[in-house]
């Protein structure tokens, strides 16, 4: 869904450890075990063969039978990829057993099972040319049809963060025009390339398309450009996400600029004047430029800003403008969209009207009540500047007892312990418990919160009921829920012993 990258695997691996993460520990230690038991000669050869193979097939059924074994996402690429990996681990064996019996292949045959990462990674290397040449006719076919559309009218929206939610504000205001904005997680050149293709395919596809763009380096907004060709620029923040595989800020800077400096001279700019950056990038337009925000020198500017129990509200030119989402660091957000609709010929007062029934996108600053608690859900999102407003907006309401449940940020290079430690400080005086999923984010954040934090584990202590619980970064719906059931769990194992 998201691209095979080679860069956000090594830097995953690098943080997280590679033997870890290539391997485990556990079948490490029973090839480890094997080995002992092999030249020890306690067991005959093909016993010995047969009996760490079942033992090996065996604990892999136990992981899925528990849900505990990853999965990747089902698409063609992967399916190709892992059935070519199957196939050379087949070959390989088959190679050994007839050729190499003699010098005793049979004792390797059953570690080629720790070797499947190398074979998956043959796998993309012997599929990468025809990878390539696919790959380039689909972006040529969409760049081709999007060319034919001269009518067209494309919104590319980029930012560090909230770009989906202000996709999705436009998408919802622009909805009469008719737009169509693209779907959840796809914003890289092949999601929108496909997509892009299906949509232009149908004869009476609308006149205004929504394309959210991400990057991870600079020239991957250049490509996308170069395919949506968009018309309208939009720039919501830009922060420190994906840090680490732009570089540098300036990097970072300059990949999300393209977005702007590929728009057209009849085109029209619209940027977050609160975030430096993003203002910055005024600079660099070759076409008209609006600016929105709340620190005034804004063309379009928000007043009397402020977070009710339903959302957030303020005032445009004299409208007062609401709607169900929280936290007011998306004001911004909604100014960039009501923007756009007055550039395309909406009123106010309609922008108005279809921004009270806005639905706000699932995971992304959503709040919900749940066993009594009160649920900031943020777990779309995973950038510093978006941990950075929950805290903030959590310091604004009124609960005695506040929960920060936490997953750690990612692809922060050299930022990553400074910003951690930032953000403990950060939420030292709003939050009286945090969790967190990763241990060696807990260590850093600990160390700026000056509290302990836990790491969440198989047991935890319940969050107390009439609190507040903030989830920040990528996690699964299951690691809140066995939060919010921990309670429940320990009243049952205290019956049940007494």
């Amino acid at each position: 869904m998201k691209e095979w990258r080679w860069d956000r695997l090594l830097e995953h691996l690098r943080r997280e450890g590679f033997f870890r993460q290539l391997f485990g520990w556990m079948r490490p230690a029973i090839a480890a075990i094997f080995a002992w038991i092999f030249l020890w000669r306690l067991l005959p050869l093909e016993q010995w063969v047969l009996l760490f193979l079942v033992i090996l097939a065996g604990l892999s059924l136990v992981q899925f039978g528990l849900k505990k074994q990853r999965l990747p996402i089902p698409t063609q690429k992967a399916l190709v990829l892992v059935a070519t990996s199957l196939l050379l681990t087949s070959i390989v064996s088959f190679v050994m057993t007839l050729h190499l019996n003699r010098l005793g292949a049979n004792v390797l045959l059953p570690f080629l099972g720790l070797l499947q990462p190398f074979f998956l990674a043959l796998s993309w290397i012997l599929w990468r040319p025809v990878d390539f040449l696919l790959k380039k006719r689909v972006l040529d076919r969409a760049r081709t049809m999007r060319s034919r559309e001269e009518d067209l009218t494309v919104i590319g929206v980029t930012g560090s963060v909230g770009k989906t939610t202000t996709k999705e504000l436009l998408a919802h205001v622009l909805a009469n025009l008719p737009a169509l904005a693209t779907p959840a997680h796809v914003n890289s050149e092949m999601g929108v390339a496909r997509w892009l293709i299906d949509v232009l395919s149908k004869p009476d596809h609308p006149r205004v398309l929504i394309v959210e763009m991400g990057a991870y380096r600079e020239g991957e907004i250049a490509l996308l450009s170069a395919i949506a060709q968009q018309t309208i620029g939009v720039v919501t923040h830009v922060g420190s996400q994906h840090l680490a595989l732009f570089g540098s800020e300036e990097a970072l800077f300059r990949g999300k600029s393209e977005l702007i400096t590929n728009l057209p001279e009849s085109g029209h700019a619209f940027l977050n004047g609160d975030n430096a950056p993003a203002r910055r990038m005024r600079e660099l337009a070759p076409c008209p430029v609006t600016i929105v925000g709340t620190g005034g020198s804004c063309d379009l500017e928000a007043f009397d800003v402020e977070e009710t129990a339903t959302g957030i509200r303020f005032r445009v030119d004299g409208r007062i403008f609401s709607l169900p989402l929280h936290g007011t660091h998306n004001v911004t957000n909604v100014l960039l969209a009501i923007a756009v609709a007055r550039h395309l010929g909406m009123t106010d007062d309609a922008t108005a009207q279809r921004l009270k029934t806005f639905v706000p996108p699932q995971h992304t600053f959503s709040v919900r009540r749940e066993r009594e608690i009160m649920i900031l859900d943020d777990t779309h999102n995973s950038g510093a500047a978006s941990f950075r407003a929950a805290i903030a907006w959590a310091r604004t309401q009124p609960f005695e007892v506040k929960t920060l449940l936490a997953s750690g940020l990612i692809e922060l290079g050299d930022q990553y312990e400074p910003i951690h430690r930032e953000l403990g400080a950060l939420s030292a005086h709003v939050f009286q418990r945090a969790i967190f999923l990763d241990e060696e984010s807990a260590r850093f954040f600990r160390e700026g919160f000056g509290k302990p934090v836990e790491v969440i584990r198989k047991e935890i202590g319940p969050i107390a009921p009439g609190s507040l619980l903030v989830c920040i970064g990528r996690m699964r719906s299951s690691v809140i829920n066995r939060l919010l059931h921990s309670e429940t769990i320990a009243t049952e194992k205290r019956e049940t012993t007494s």
